[in-house]
């Protein structure tokens, strides 16, 4: 379809999809295929020369997972994006894209427990160091630089601290580098766009808001196009030297006529064909659904939310609610620069008593679900240090926003006099 949408209400229903040519059809249908046939040998040759774009195999692209793949790339501003099996594949790949053994990225300390450990463990098994700053002080990313670090990591919304990432003090220190801004946006769908803050390429854990219904595993990758790889062939080598797994391809030079692509190109034809986490094509189709009312959804979470961080924080029985919409001092005006139309539908809180309390009052509630997930339409609970972030040792904890008695809560779509009694009726069994 020749027109394009600007609005995400209107793109997660029309961008990329019309009709089936051949039946007429509206739904995109799931392309349940290995592979596809050629028109003949030279088409063939084209296609894996990469002078034209097209399908070869489901491991690398898939007609149903494209539709979700532009969808996507529309709704955060971006020039192409790349579907995979998980969030974590996502992160993973959007880093192995550019970094290899004997490189560094420089990463928040404020990260999901799964990205942490990834971070910490097989990415430096792998040989690419990931060094942890704080980041309350933008300056603190660049101090941990050096010629071999090849991008910046962080959250848009951490889970679990929820204090607002600095995108855009990040992304021009590193921009004056060459060093790119990579950003996780899962917890902040539609009510942040990272690339138009600076950020030169975002993943999602589409598992998450994306899919909002906690029925299927997946990740996304967006480029932005934005970020100029040519102008830093020392910084970012391996988008400007010849690529030895893909016929000696330099990248930045190879994509030229297909446009600002090189690094999602690079991440399709490398990193996933050849490591294989692909989306399957019935996840992709369950991810086209949630799409469709990402944006209206978004708006609900966001809204119950903040509801629930004001009850919260004039209950006697918390010490305190980490929330956009009750944050302060730098962590407010960082709210306030990066969200629009909502402050998410994630918080945390502390409750007085620590560890037991914070485990007791898990276990006394009865409509919020008690499980390791984000984003689905239901409530959702559960105690990070005993569960999502138990691999890390206690500074580890604390750097990304976690105590004993943190308690993180995704506020679902129930109404919101349901939501504050489930709450109520566990405190008063937490006493």
């Amino acid at each position: 379809m020749s027109k394009e949408y600007t609005n995400p209400e209107t793109i997660g229903l029309h961008t990329g999809w019309r009709k089936d040519e051949n039946t007429n059809s509206v739904a995109v249908p799931i392309h349940q295929t290995t592979s596809y046939q050629f028109d003949n040998t030279d088409h063939a040759a084209n296609l894996f020369a990469l002078s034209e774009l097209g399908n070869i195999y489901t491991r690398i692209m898939n007609p149903t997972v494209a539709v979700l793949e532009e969808r996507a790339a529309a709704i955060e501003n971006g020039v192409g994006a790349l579907g995979v099996a998980s969030g974590q594949a996502a992160t993973a790949y959007a880093i192995q894209n550019i970094a290899k053994n004997g490189d560094n990225i420089v990463s928040s300390t404020h990260l999901y427990g799964g990205t942490y450990n990834q971070f910490k463990n097989p990415l430096n098994d792998m040989g690419i160091e990931v060094r942890f700053v704080d980041p309350e002080d933008p300056q603190n990313f660049i101090n941990a630089a050096d010629a071999k670090t090849r991008a910046f990591f962080g959250e848009v919304l951490p889970n679990p601290s929820f204090k607002v990432f600095p995108l855009n003090e990040v992304a021009e220190l590193g921009k004056a580098e060459g060093i790119p801004l990579i950003v996780d946006n899962t917890a902040a769908p539609i009510i942040c766009k990272p690339i138009d803050h600076g950020a030169t390429v975002v993943v999602h854990s589409t598992t998450k808001y994306i899919g909002g219904h906690g029925t299927s595993i997946g990740g996304i990758i967006i480029d932005s196009g934005k970020f100029d790889w040519e102008k830093f062939p020392d910084r970012q080598p391996q988008l400007n030297t010849p690529d030895p797994s893909y016929h000696g391809a330099v990248w930045t030079e190879a994509v030229k006529p297909l446009g600002p692509i090189a690094y999602i190109l690079k991440a399709r034809t490398t990193l996933l064909r050849d490591m294989g986490a692909a989306m399957s094509p019935f996840n992709a189709f369950m991810f086209i659904q949630g799409l469709e009312t990402l944006a209206l959804r978004v708006r609900e979470h966001s809204k119950n939310a903040s509801k629930v961080a004001e009850f919260l924080k004039s209950h006697p029985q918390v010490e305190s609610v980490s929330h956009p919409s009750v944050a302060e001092g730098i962590y407010k005006e960082r709210a306030e620069k990066y969200l629009s139309g909502g402050n998410g539908g994630l918080l945390g809180f502390e409750i007085k008593g620590g560890l037991e309390a914070g485990k007791k009052f898990i276990d006394s509630l009865e409509m919020f679900y008690h499980v390791a997930n984000i984003g689905d339409s239901r409530s959702l609970a559960i105690h990070p240090a005993s569960t999502t972030h138990s691999q890390l040792n206690e500074e580890e904890l604390l750097s990304a926003g976690v105590s004993p008695g943190y308690v993180r809560l995704s506020i679902g779509l129930e109404h919101i006099d349901d939501i504050i009694e489930d709450l109520e009726q566990a405190f008063s069994k937490t006493l």
